[in-house]
């Protein structure tokens, strides 16, 4: 089955077999989150800070009928640039893979496959969560159900700034889900380091590290959400945020966008809206979580 369905680049390959530290990366990042080729550039830049910092960057797709764990300059390239990119939750792995088209994983998928071979660290953005004005479409992403039964540790700069945060949260907090602001107190809001939702907190690595384990220890398979903000220097402030997202929100609606069309369109609006200035931020955010990552990773292992 292994040999059939996955296909895991050298440098995964040996780091499962010999026990070294690895972190998860998801694709929609690179397919759906930025334009190209920063996209492209963005997804080297991580794998590169991962294998600075002594981690295995696994990089997850779908490709040719494979689900790709770890990819190579070819398989990044083609991701990045292509324009028939399915975004792949756990609902649609099957029909990604039996058709053959190229698939750019979720949180929710990333958390999945990723739990297959025991990487237990995943570095993100920002998860997906409840959309504004939830009551008009009920549209939930994936994300949150997956961090209820799959025992990863994300980290992320907290969920992404187009959602309904509060209602996010009681989500989760519904679910089962631990979430805890690294260093912070209040739960980070993607471009803007901070908003007015109190968490709980935690300071240190290991403290990420001894919740995990006894989370395992006790047989609970849900996930746990870290919250890093996005450094001070270079954030978005959430009032001067939340501007730009009503706009976008806005055009959103009037163009009747929605489903997974929406969360796109409303990160590519944003950059235009903020002539670049979100894209900046984006970038930062995913550089500063993949450190955490790492950091967390070694420590498990």
């Amino acid at each position: 089955m292994i040999n059939e369905i996955f296909k895991l680049s050298e440098k995964v390959k040996n780091a499962i077999e010999n026990n070294e530290p690895l972190i998860a990366l998801e694709s929609t990042i690179i397919s759906h989150g930025m334009p190209y080729p920063a996209n492209r550039k963005v997804a080297n830049e991580l794998e590169n800070i991962a294998d600075e910092n002594g981690v295995t960057p696994a990089t997850i797709c779908l490709m040719n009928g494979k689900i790709h764990i770890g990819l190579d300059n070819n398989e990044l390239e083609i991701l990045a640039k292509s324009n028939n990119v399915k975004k792949v939750s756990r609902r649609n792995i099957g029909y990604v893979l039996s058709n053959k088209e190229i698939g750019a994983t979720t949180v929710a998928a990333t958390m999945l496959i990723a739990n297959m071979f025991k990487i237990q660290i995943f570095a993100t953005g920002g998860i997906g969560g409840v959309h504004r004005n939830v009551s008009h479409h009920f549209d939930i992403s994936a994300d949150l159900i997956e961090f209820s039964k799959t025992p990863v540790i994300v980290i992320s700069a907290g969920a992404k700034a187009i959602l309904d945060l509060p209602k996010t949260l009681e989500i989760l907090e519904t679910l089962g889900v631990p979430v805890y602001g690294y260093k912070t107190d209040y739960f980070p809001a993607f471009y803007s380091s901070k908003t007015d939702l109190q968490i709980e907190r935690v300071d240190k690595v290991n403290q990420v590290v001894n919740i995990y384990e006894m989370n395992r220890r006790l047989g609970f398979s849900n996930g746990i959400l870290i919250a890093n903000p996005i450094p001070k220097e270079f954030e978005i402030p959430f009032q001067e945020m939340e501007i730009y997202i009503r706009d976008a929100v806005s055009i959103a609606e009037k163009k009747k966008i929605t489903g997974q069309a929406l969360t796109p369109f409303l990160l590519k609006k944003i950059v235009e809206i903020t002539k670049g200035k979100s894209l900046e931020s984006n970038i930062m955010l995913v550089k500063n979580n993949v450190i955490l990552a790492c950091q967390i990773a070694k420590e498990l292992s």
